[in-house]
């Protein structure tokens, strides 16, 4: 799929719930009347904690620049994959978590099914065309009960959701700016990821996707 084929009212598609599994879905559009207020908090919390490429446990250096906020932040190196209070970069926490991040994706929560989600950690990746986020499991987190939010900005991205095993069969979901991904329950140990970003320029973003991925970490 190529970046032609998103048109410009793509980026104002009516909001719809596309399932693609038992326990998670796609909602269409959901964050596009929070975006104005996303992007300012996003840069106060990135004057805080820049984006950096970190290092995977295999010594191999991520092609997604990341970021986070909240009680707890998501970091990576040849140590392994855990979470911390501190930010290893600067040795301060990590920046608080935006109330409207924390708002949209509690409501995105219990819009898919989900009530009474508390997220307490932000990963936010930043993608350049060619990067791109190999098959995982989210499954560092202690309340594996709660699910995972993905809001998505900026350029579009093949979303791939597989099953519970690496080898299982993936479905590829297109993207776009504004559209949240939600999963939990009995998908929420279900293998995904992103396949390399297009080249491309959103009016908003310019030639990058933002991804916010909130969970319940603690």
């Amino acid at each position: 799929m190529t970046l032609d084929l998103f048109a410009d009212a793509d980026l104002q598609q009516p909001g719809r719930l596309d399932s693609i599994g038992a326990q998670s879905c796609v909602l269409r559009g959901f964050a596009l009347p929070w975006v104005e207020r996303l992007l300012p908090a996003l840069a106060e919390v990135l004057v805080q904690a820049p984006f950096r490429q970190m290092v995977t446990p295999g010594g191999f250096t991520m092609s997604a620049s990341l970021s986070s906020c909240g009680a707890l932040g998501w970091t990576s190196d040849r140590d392994g994959y855990r979470y911390t209070r501190l930010d290893p970069q600067s040795g301060r926490p990590w920046p608080a978590m935006p109330e409207v991040f924390r708002q949209l994706a509690v409501e995105a929560a219990r819009t898919a099914g989900f009530e009474h989600f508390v997220p307490d950690a932000c990963l936010i990746n930043r993608y350049l065309p060619g990067a791109k986020m190999s098959l995982h499991q989210d499954r560092n987190e202690r309340d594996l009960t709660a699910p995972v939010v993905s809001v998505s900005l900026g350029l579009p991205a093949i979303f791939l959701f597989g099953g519970h095993a690496r080898s299982d069969r993936t479905q590829r979901i297109p993207l776009l700016h504004g559209d949240i991904v939600v999963w939990g329950g009995v998908d929420r140990l279900r293998f995904h990821g992103v396949l390399p970003i297009k080249d491309g320029h959103h009016p908003q973003l310019g030639a990058e996707r933002l991804n916010f991925t909130l969970r319940t970490a603690g």
